[in-house]
């Protein structure tokens, strides 16, 4: 039940130690994500093509579910550093009743408007047909990942992050183990196609929050989730929400930056739309262990500043810079030298492995330099800041690529969204530094 480990632990051990289950579990995510993504792959080309197009209305969806999640935990921390746990309860409570929620409203909207989505981007009957089975049986389990999510935040603002690297980890393995045997209808189960992926995904999803239910009832936490803080809390509401929307926003900004750049590229050619779509899937493997890390810092951060310990605050800061910074040093030089195979695991076609080495060796330029942007943001959200926090996002997901995208793609070709991406991250960093000096006062 004690929390204030994370005001007295040594800094280094302390955000190694929060951010390293983090990191695993980022990392057997993606893993999952590219084990789902290469069994989709093997259905047909038009599937791979399906799963592109559904990505963006997924990731708002995931986007909305850690965003507001990420408000929860923001206030956990917040008022856990200041001693004030009828608050961190309040918080805890109204927020998971919230998820729930906005689960319900995500579900309904993105089941019906699937088809005219997809007919915006392609004309193939059979990628529309695809991406609609896929995204029916997806999305009817939107409420499970907004719940899932709201009990990952908890168990991480106060500090229980091996409890929800296991919770992830148990989900991402039973997708794994879930996709062939849906997908292609090994032993008793049913060929279920693209229709399979989906359902292993969202079993996989469930497994989690049956875990934290139990954990929760198990192993006593410094939170609880109690039916009289259920009350109307209109202070309580907006607090959440004014964090928890911006953070939304940033995690969807990339699903609207995808959707632009998709019909960019899709006067070009098909495989362009598909390298996009696997750029991103790849992505998520590279990104993900810096996010373990970022994630791990939220809390830490925003107890330390709830307890007033700016020195700490300056230290961990600090610190997680520098080991977001070497995990993309490692992403760079990955990118580099094995481009054209890392393409090779989602297709075959020749001219879809051609340009998707092109387009990673030039995104990739702009990855270490990213590290800026990706822990400043994240610190602004543990300390309950974000609608600045926002303002990063949409510079490097709106406001300066768009603009590049479109106008370096008339002047260069396709080429040139690829290099939007590199020039962008440059510039956003120099912002990143400015907003969060501006914005983070530590006297």
């Amino acid at each position: 039940m004690n929390d204030t480990f994370m005001k007295e632990k040594p800094i280094f051990p302390l955000l190694t130690s929060m951010a390293l289950p983090m990191v695993i579990s980022m990392l057997v995510n993606s893993l999952y994500n590219i084990v789902d993504s290469l069994f989709v792959a093997r259905i047909s080309e038009e599937a791979m093509t399906a799963l592109s197009l559904v990505y963006p209305v997924q990731n708002l969806i995931n986007a909305i579910a850690i965003g507001f999640s990420i408000g929860i935990s923001s206030m956990i921390s917040l008022h856990l550093g200041a001693g004030n746990r009828d608050r961190a309860d309040t918080a805890a409570t109204l927020g998971m009743a919230m998820s729930i929620l906005h689960g319900i409203i995500a579900s309904i909207v993105s089941i019906a408007i699937m088809p005219s989505f997809l007919a915006r981007f392609t004309t193939d009957e059979t990628v529309i047909a695809m991406g609609v089975t896929y995204s029916r049986v997806a999305f009817m389990f939107a409420v499970i990942i907004m719940a899932a999510m709201s009990f990952e935040k908890i168990f991480q603002a106060v500090g229980r992050m091996k409890i929800t690297m296991i919770g992830l980890m148990a989900g991402s393995v039973c997708n794994i183990i879930l996709d062939p045997l849906l997908i292609f209808g090994i032993g008793p189960f049913p060929e279920m196609g693209i229709a399979g992926a989906a359902l292993a995904t969202g079993i996989g999803q469930l497994v989690p929050v049956v875990f934290y239910i139990i954990v929760y009832f198990v192993s006593p936490i410094p939170v609880k989730l109690r039916r009289n803080c259920l009350r109307p809390d209109g202070k309580m509401a907006l607090q959440l929400y004014s964090i928890g929307v911006p953070a939304a926003l940033n995690l969807a900004l990339p699903s609207v930056l995808i959707t632009f750049l998709n019909s960019l590229l899709a006067s070009f050619s098909q495989s362009y739309v598909v390298v996009l779509g696997i750029y991103y899937k790849l992505q998520t493997f590279l990104y993900l262990p810096a996010n373990g890390i970022v994630q791990g810092l939220r809390p830490v951060i925003g107890y330390n500043y709830g307890a007033r310990e700016y020195d700490r605050v300056r230290k961990i800061y600090r610190t997680a810079m520098g080991m977001c910074a070497a995990i993309m040093v490692a992403g760079t030089v990955l990118c580099l030298a094995l481009s054209g195979q890392l393409i090779g695991l989602f297709s075959s076609n020749a001219e879809t492995i051609a340009i998707g080495t092109t387009a990673l060796r030039i995104i990739c330029i702009g990855f270490i330099v990213s590290t800026i942007s990706v822990v400043v943001s994240g610190s602004l959200e543990g300390l309950g800041m974000g609608v600045q926090s926002l303002i990063i996002s949409l510079c490097r997901y709106v406001v300066i690529i768009m603009p590049l995208a479109w106008l370096f793609c008339h002047f260069i070709g396709a080429d040139g969204i690829w290099n939007a991406f590199w020039v962008t991250e440059f510039i956003t960093a120099g912002i990143s530094l400015v907003v969060y000096h501006k914005s983070v006062k530590l006297k």
